[in-house]
């Protein structure tokens, strides 16, 4: 993965919806915002996405379908804790993503490479977001 598209990484803007009209903002190597901490206690956490495999852009149906499946995946582990979120490039580009507590690293992992996804951000419990790249 090239030095672009790694900065492309690090400058996103990651938001978890918490509900109606509060969003939470995640930063790589920043702190995990404060109304996140609460939710994720000591869990480990990650913020990752089905959509544009290899950062292609395919599709909305293709990507759709893929999301879905993911969310499925995620929603078959019972104690996963699941939240809408978008991930929001300093370009304007934008893609639609799950945060999710509980899913341990090799999970996220599994899930990362089986969407074909080049990265993905977590953490545990309330240490800094980190960016976890998939590719070299």
């Amino acid at each position: 993965m090239d030095k672009a598209l790694v900065d492309a990484f690090r400058a996103t803007d990651y938001l978890v919806c918490l509900d109606e009209v509060e969003w939470a903002s995640i930063r790589i190597d920043q702190p995990l915002p404060t109304s996140l901490q609460a939710l994720v206690g000591t869990r480990s956490w990650g913020f990752i996405t089905a959509w544009n495999p290899r950062s292609v852009p395919r599709s909305p149906a293709d990507n759709l379908t893929a999301q879905r499946e993911l969310l499925a995946a995620l929603r078959a582990s019972p104690e996963a804790m699941i939240y809408p979120a978008i991930g929001v490039g300093a370009s304007g580009w934008s893609e639609p993503s799950l945060f999710v507590i509980g899913p341990d690293l090799p999970t996220l992992d599994a899930l990362g490479l089986h969407y074909e996804q080049n990265a993905y951000v977590h953490g545990q419990g309330i240490e800094i977001a980190r960016l976890r790249l998939m590719r070299p």
